[in-house]
């Protein structure tokens, strides 16, 4: 194989693995409080995990969207206004 082409696959290599490392995942669970999902009051983009209409975290379209959710302490989510534990149709 020529030095040239070795070169060239290395740099491809190089080039595609950032893309593949800046995909969305879904964010951990913490583990520092007991968590729950909280539905409806997630900002865009800000949402922790994919949604019906999403397809993973961070890609929620609008603020308070009814499907997107987040975590929050447990206990939490029901104190805030507009929140809810089951996604809202």
């Amino acid at each position: 194989m020529k030095t040239s082409m070795i070169a060239a696959s290395a740099l491809i290599a190089a080039l595609s693995v950032p893309a593949f490392a800046a995909m969305p995942t879904p964010a951990p669970v913490p583990t520092d409080f007991k968590a729950e999902k909280c539905f409806g009051i997630a900002k865009a983009t800000q949402n922790d995990c994919q949604t019906s209409t999403n397809s993973c975290a961070g890609t929620a379209k609008r603020d308070m969207q009814p499907d997107a959710w987040i975590y929050v302490p447990v206990g939490t989510c029901q104190k805030i206004v507009g929140a809810s534990l089951m996604p809202k149709t």
